[in-house]
């Protein structure tokens, strides 16, 4: 998780390929560690209150998960409005842990088949409707809402469903018994426990402070952002790779000596901005399309 916040941190500050973080291998990265979490959040749950719910320390849990997914949204409206995080992975976990409780008692198989149902529906079920962002969080939006860390009911909830059904299928054939003589090898391990123990002050504290870190040194040592963006604009360029380049090196030239491109590198530039960027594109092509 941390490793793929710091590239997500490089990202942001143009240090690595603008979209590195969201694209390709890391993308992919990111659903793997979301999927663990809400598969271990699943687990937890059978392991908590699989032999009855335990209600103090549920809502305890509940409302520090809550608080947490709170912070972040408020955090991220004022720092990031164009992306701020309305329904991220706390907030999935938050939810989805109250639902989980509704499955505690059910047969294992029947929760396992509700939590592929629950994954495979997005897929099979789309409507514009739920793109509005005070409904966007159910997950089956046509178009996916801009966020920098969206994590719906649907599909990710049936991970969750997945975690206890595999909790109660384990406790049913007596797997956590022999799983827990793993305990005493795994000792020299015992450090790390601490972080799961607390899990989510570390999941709260850890982003800030590398965010913090990145943009200081970037400010100290800032990046050149005209090779972050020719690398980009070569990637998306369709043309001959020799136009491609003349076309890239232009537009980054145009941009920088009009001071926009470092608002365009971090995502924040205004509609008149966007404009004079669409224009300066036009200006860069038609020398190159002209034979």
């Amino acid at each position: 998780m941390a490793s793929y916040h710091f590239t997500w941190d490089l990202d942001a500050n143009g240090y690595v390929r603008q979209g590195l973080a969201n694209t390709g291998p890391w993308k992919i990265y990111a659903r793997c560690i979301a999927t663990s979490f809400l598969f271990l959040v699943g687990i937890s749950l059978v392991l908590a209150h699989g032999r009855g719910i335990r209600w103090r320390s549920f809502w305890i849990r509940e409302a520090q998960v809550a608080a947490g997914a709170l912070a972040v949204t408020v955090a991220t409206f004022f720092l990031m409005p164009g992306g701020f995080i309305f329904f991220g992975i706390l907030h999935q976990i938050a939810l989805a842990s109250l639902i989980g409780l509704l499955f505690l008692r059910l047969p294992p198989l029947l929760t396992l088949g509700a939590g592929i149902g629950a994954i495979a529906l997005p897929f099979l079920v789309q409507t514009t409707l739920t793109e509005p962002k005070w409904l966007a969080w159910i997950g089956l939006a046509a178009r996916a809402p801009v966020s920098n860390d969206y994590v719906p009911i649907f599909p990710w909830t049936g991970i969750v469903l997945l975690g206890i059904a595999t909790g109660r299928l384990l406790d049913r054939f007596g797997a956590w018994r022999r799983l827990a003589s793993l305990n005493e090898p795994l000792r020299r391990f015992r450090p790390f426990a601490a972080l799961g123990r607390h899990s989510l002050l570390f999941y709260l504290i850890h982003q800030p402070l590398l965010f913090g870190l990145v943009a200081g040194a970037a400010y100290v040592f800032p990046p050149d952002r005209t090779v972050a963006f020719t690398a980009d604009c070569l990637t998306e360029c369709r043309a001959d790779e020799a136009i491609c380049r003349q076309a890239c090196a232009c537009v980054g030239d145009r941009l920088k000596a009009e001071q926009l491109l470092a608002a365009l590198m971090e995502r924040r530039l205004s509609g008149a901005q966007t404009e004079r960027l669409d224009g300066i594109v036009r200006e860069c092509r038609l020398p190159l399309a002209t034979p």
